[in-house]
């Protein structure tokens, strides 16, 4: 403010000496006009204290706008230079960021390349596994067969030279089994001819062929105590009619008597007795060998020589050629198994999936003229 009034001053001293001498001359001697002077002075002096005041509120504000400027310019210096610094940290962090990219790219490719080999290591080895257990399903259904295939031409075999149906019936249940085992379905068809046969070959033994073979030992036993004929009748003597009376007169003039009191010797006696029991082990043997022939006529031999040699009104003897009748009567009149063609169609089946992986080779082998 004392600024201001040396201002005021200075511009008043200023403005009175600009007045010209005349001017003062001429006022001097009006005092009247002394106050609309004072009153100007004092008009000027407002203006420039007005002004002073002005231009110096101006400066203030341009010097606080300078300071506020430079107060703001600081912070965005110190601001600019913090982003400078985060944008070189960024730029750092980012060139790191991408070194660190490149090297996973670049074990993500040799993993890729890894795994692609692996992929292929793995296809190889499925492969060679699928070949390797195709080979050996090969080899195990090849083996089976060949078991089976035994096993039918051993029943085959059996029933036509021994006809024995019940071992060959065995053979056949085994054969099922052994057939079972196989991977192969193109052999399940051969199970329904298989059991086929072996059912037959069940029909055609007889029922009671172990109670024939029993009754048969038992008779064998019993022919060991079996009374043979006589030979030297005695006289009946309540007999009245004539022709006894005539034996009788006759037997008083001529006597015709053995040496010895028994009715056959010893020799002859145990020489009937093995004769029947050679007989019954003859239908044995036959009935074991389903020889229905054989066995009738080894029972026919066997009660001929009852009837011959034996005492026919004994209860024992009686009993015997009865059983015997009996196990005539009880014969197998079945026709002989015709076998062999499951044993066929095994060997064909064998034959065509033989010639399949040969057909598959050729096949599969690029022809001459062909481009690979």
């Amino acid at each position: 403010m004392s600024q201001d009034n040396a201002t005021s001053d200075t511009a008043a001293k200023t403005a009175a000496a600009n007045i010209p001498p005349s001017r003062k001359a001429s006022s001097s001697p009006q005092p009247h006009r002394g106050g609309g002077s004072l009153a100007f002075a004092l008009l000027l002096s407002l203006v420039a204290v007005g002004g002073a005041g002005y231009v110096g509120w101006r400066q203030y504000v341009q010097e606080t706008g300078v300071r506020d400027a430079v107060h703001t310019t600081a912070g965005l210096e110190t601001r600019v230079a913090n982003m400078e610094h985060a944008l070189e940290t960024s730029d750092s962090e980012r060139t790191l960021l991408r070194q660190r990219l490149g090297d996973a790219d670049q074990v993500n490719r040799s993993l890729r390349e890894e795994l692609l080999g692996q992929a292929e290591r793995t296809r190889n080895l499925e492969d060679a596994m699928a070949k390797l257990s195709e080979k050996t399903l090969s080899g195990h259904d090849g083996m089976l067969l060949d078991e089976t295939e035994s096993l039918l031409r051993m029943a085959k075999e059996r029933y036509a030279l021994f006809h024995d149906a019940q071992g060959a019936a065995a053979a056949y249940a085994l054969a099922d089994q052994t057939l079972a085992a196989v991977n192969d379905g193109a052999f399940s068809g051969l199970r329904q001819s298989l059991n086929a046969e072996r059912e037959a070959l069940t029909k055609s033994q007889p029922a009671a062929q172990s109670a024939a073979l029993d009754a048969l030992t038992q008779l064998r036993a019993a022919t060991t105590e079996l009374p043979l004929k006589p030979l030297d009748t005695p006289a009946d003597a309540a007999a009245t009619d004539t022709w006894s009376r005539i034996r009788r007169a006759l037997t008083d003039v001529i006597r015709v008597q053995r040496v010895n009191s028994a009715p056959l010797a010893v020799a002859d006696a145990r020489f009937a007795r093995e004769l029947v029991a050679l007989d019954l082990a003859q239908a044995q043997s036959a009935l074991l060998a389903y020889d229905s022939q054989g066995f009738a006529a080894a029972l026919k031999r066997a009660d001929a020589n009852l009837a011959a040699q034996f005492d026919t009104q004994a209860p024992v003897v009686q009993q015997a050629r009865s059983k015997l009748a009996t196990l005539a009567a009880q014969l197998p009149s079945s026709a002989p198994v015709e076998l062999g063609a499951a044993l066929a169609e095994l060997r064909n089946l064998r034959s065509v999936h033989a010639l399949k992986p040969a057909a598959a080779a050729d096949a599969g082998k690029p022809s001459a003229g062909a481009k690979p």
